[in-house]
């Protein structure tokens, strides 16, 4: 009976001749290891301890005083020999720029699956992960690199456009992010953030202004800059005046400003309110959110979930009601079929939804258009604009709702272009 992996290994005997198949024995060192058919630990024996072995491990009368060549480890074990230093090196590269692109966490170099992939792809069973340190130090090696590559394109530019934003992290940490926007003499665009860097000081706006003369100070282009985008925050507008460079409010910002106000002085609130609990109702329960499922599978729908909107962010509102008059039918069905306390639309409650949903569209083909990043923006905004005032225009068929929501949006955006113009 020949042994596994090519008969490099035998069946154990036990004391009474018989064989014990759970056991194999090394033919070459005589170690034992259990056996349940995978051969993968006996190769990786193999490759990793018997690398140099050259004799012959079963001798016949006729080769028994003779040297053999033993078969290439390749077709031992499926696996080669060491990968060369310069491929592990490449490999380490690689590992540090993938966790640096996609923001991975340093500890999946500890990753033992991770490790058998990479043994595996490189045929290497020996191969072992570079440890945290190691690809902490080629991050920032990639880091130095791509600033010393970014520096020298800021050399030689003319002018520079700053844009930044001051936020605060769920874990309650302040973060400031700028991002550098020029021209190169090719006509060639180009955008990539300076920094991106931790700040202990409040925002207030000596601080603010304080922290965007510091950035620009250690890229030396305080002299190449022309203008700095920000949001209308008072405290970011405050700092700019603080500033010698002109200040470019961010329409996107602007925008968001008029819609939040409009949706919450129009006659949309009441609907809109009905709208999150039901979402809460299926949110806050699997059971609820399956039933849902099985209802959008006999509708022949994509089995997805309802959207919670955030007060902070209108476009959410949109994807919350268009999620909701995509299966509309779904969550009236799955609600007939349950005890709930929940207040169900009025026919009159999702044509109003319709509506609103139209009223909200453009504006966010708008904002999507204003934050283009392959392009210059600033040519597109007064035409951008101009369009959402002709798709606001009052038809005969609005209701007093939509109306109102009109007049408030035209009325709210033309302050604040007017603000944007003078100030």
């Amino acid at each position: 009976m020949v042994g596994p992996v090519d008969g490099k290994f035998c069946f154990k005997k036990r004391t009474d001749g018989s064989v014990d198949k759970s056991t194999v024995v090394c033919k070459l060192c005589k170690k034992e290891f259990a056996y349940h058919r995978s051969t993968s630990s006996l190769k990786y024996h193999l490759n990793a301890k018997h690398v140099a072995a050259s004799v012959d491990v079963s001798p016949t009368p006729s080769t028994r005083n003779h040297t053999l060549t033993q078969p290439t480890l390749n077709q031992m074990t499926g696996f080669r020999a060491r990968i060369s230093k310069s491929t592990s090196e490449k490999i380490t590269n690689s590992l540090a720029h993938w966790i640096a692109l996609d923001c991975r966490p340093l500890r999946v170099v500890e990753d033992k699956g991770l490790q058998k992939v990479l043994q595996i792809i490189s045929s290497d069973a020996t191969y072992e992960l570079p440890c945290r340190k190691t690809v902490t130090k080629r991050i920032q090696q990639l880091y130095d690199n791509e600033k010393e590559d970014k520096e020298n394109l800021l050399e030689k530019a003319e002018c520079v456009a700053l844009t930044g934003d001051h936020w605060t992290s769920v874990s309650n940490s302040n973060y400031l992010g700028v991002t550098a926007h020029f021209i190169d003499i090719k006509w060639r665009l180009h955008s990539f953030a300076l920094t991106i860097q931790k700040t202990t000081t409040r925002h207030f706006a000596e601080n603010v202004a304080e922290d965007f003369e510091s950035v620009a100070e250690a890229w030396e282009v305080t002299l190449k800059v022309t203008t700095i985008g920000t949001d209308c925050a008072r405290t970011m507008i405050a700092a700019m005046r603080l500033l010698t460079f002109q200040h470019m409010p961010c329409v996107a910002h602007v925008l968001q400003r008029t819609i939040t106000v409009c949706l919450a002085d129009s006659g949309f609130t009441g609907t809109l309110a009905r709208c999150r609990k039901i979402e809460g109702h299926f949110k806050h329960s699997p059971s609820n959110t399956e039933e849902l499922h099985k209802e959008q599978t006999e509708l022949e729908q994509d089995k997805e979930p309802l959207i919670q909107d955030v007060s902070t962010r209108w476009n959410s509102t949109l994807f919350m009601i268009s999620r909701l008059l995509k299966n509309q039918e779904a969550v009236k069905a799955t609600l007939a079929k349950q005890k709930h306390k929940l207040t169900m639309l009025t026919t009159a409650e999702w044509d109003r939804l319709q509506r609103l949903e139209t009223l909200l569209k453009p504006c966010r083909y708008v904002t999507e258009l204003l934050g283009g990043e392959t392009y210059v923006s600033c040519s597109v905004v007064l035409p951008a604009l101009r369009h959402l005032t002709r798709t606001m225009e009052v038809s005969d068929d609005d209701p007093a709702y939509v109306v109102r929501f009109k007049a408030a949006f035209k009325k709210d955006l033309s302050q604040r272009q007017d603000a944007l113009n003078h100030g």
